[in-house]
């Protein structure tokens, strides 16, 4: 049995389509390892996900001055040794990486040993992390048509992200139940990232008494943004949800959302039209943006950014979508982006030869 190495981390984003990627090639007869950062979130979701975890230094890699950036340097050479090390014990066929500073280690790690690299950029303008692993990448995969002209040529792939098959077996009955909702109204979802939107969660509160009636609406508004005084029926709050989440989208009709690159493509494999307000380009290197123009030329979300939403917009904005929602389902149905596991993994075969397993 062949062993692929997973690598990934600093955010939510840069681990969980590794999960979904994960569960193919399990599927397939592959064995599978991670390789993380010592203290990143990675780490607690992967051991959560119970997949072998091993850890590398790293450093963050910033674009802005900081004391730390003259200590970084030797973090990631420490990183690159400590990646090494692992990557003789391991002997896996192949490394994928997902991005974020971990990755950068271990994949110039690999490099040195001669074992095969695929990457993936989640976001239209790739991140440092990435730029810096390029060259060392056998085969790079993007969310985007228009990252390529950023990607070296000819070992590049629009493939979609990589989104777990189990989103699309949620129950709407258990959601109705989560939610207290009768079923009778469209469900609209607000989805603000892991940390919340503020500038979303109050605009969405301040037009309640206008979707209300059109909407039973829930609101993932974020760790510590619970805001008691908004309740009201056909209203309700989570800081987050985990394994509900899946039955939450099977009741959504339509979405309200940030443009991080995995929460739209979740949106997209699961054909929900979407309200994108990225996050402002003043508070931010303006990835999310250039995400949410992109799924509204193609016809997959509306866009509005946020200098330029006020209640009474995002009330005529949600309601004009749900109106055309079955325009934007269509175009979401015929994107090819909505395979990329199975994409990956094809080629992955190719290169490694498939997983000289049993399929699973």
């Amino acid at each position: 049995m062949k062993k692929i190495i997973l690598t990934g981390g600093g955010s939510a984003g840069h681990v969980t389509p590794n999960f979904a990627l994960a569960a193919e090639l399990e599927r397939r007869g592959y064995e599978i390892s991670y390789i993380g950062s010592h203290d990143g979130l990675e780490k607690d979701m992967v051991e959560g996900e119970h997949i072998p975890y091993r850890s590398v230094s790293t450093g963050k890699l910033r674009r802005y001055f900081s004391l730390k950036n003259l200590t970084d340097p030797f973090r990631v050479i420490k990183g690159i040794g400590e990646a090494k090390k692992i990557l003789q014990e391991e002997k896996p066929a192949l490394v994928f990486a997902k991005g974020g500073f971990v990755s950068l280690p271990v994949v110039k790690a690999a490099k040195k040993l001669g074992i095969p690299v695929f990457l993936h950029e989640s976001d239209m303008s790739p991140g440092l992390a990435n730029k810096l692993c390029f060259k060392d990448a056998d085969q790079i995969f993007c969310n985007f048509p228009e990252t390529l002209k950023d990607l070296p040529e000819g070992r590049s792939f629009v493939s979609g992200c990589p989104i777990r098959e189990e989103l699309k077996q949620g129950s709407r009955e258990a959601a109705l139940k989560l939610t207290g909702f009768s079923g009778e109204k469209p469900v609209l979802l607000q989805i603000g990232g892991s940390l919340g939107a503020q500038a979303l969660n109050e605009m969405l509160r301040e037009a309640l008494p206008e979707l209300l009636p059109h909407f039973n609406i829930v609101h993932l508004c974020g760790k510590g943004k619970l805001e008691k005084s908004a309740a009201r029926p056909g209203y309700v709050q989570f800081e987050f949800l985990s394994g509900e989440m899946k039955d939450v989208f099977a009741l959504t009709d339509i979405a309200f959302s940030r443009a991080g690159a995995n929460a739209i493509c979740e949106l997209l494999f699961l054909k929900i039209p979407a309200l994108l307000v990225p996050f402002p380009r003043s508070a931010s290197r303006g990835d999310q943006i250039l995400n949410a123009e992109s799924f509204a030329a193609q016809g997959f979300a509306k866009m509005v950014e946020q200098e330029d939403l006020t209640p009474a917009r995002l009330v005529q904005e949600l309601l004009d979508l749900y109106g055309n929602r079955a325009r934007y389902q269509e175009a979401m149905a015929q994107s090819s982006a909505s395979n990329a596991a199975g994409f990956i993994c094809d080629r992955i075969d190719h290169v490694t030869g498939g997983s000289g397993g049993t399929m699973l």
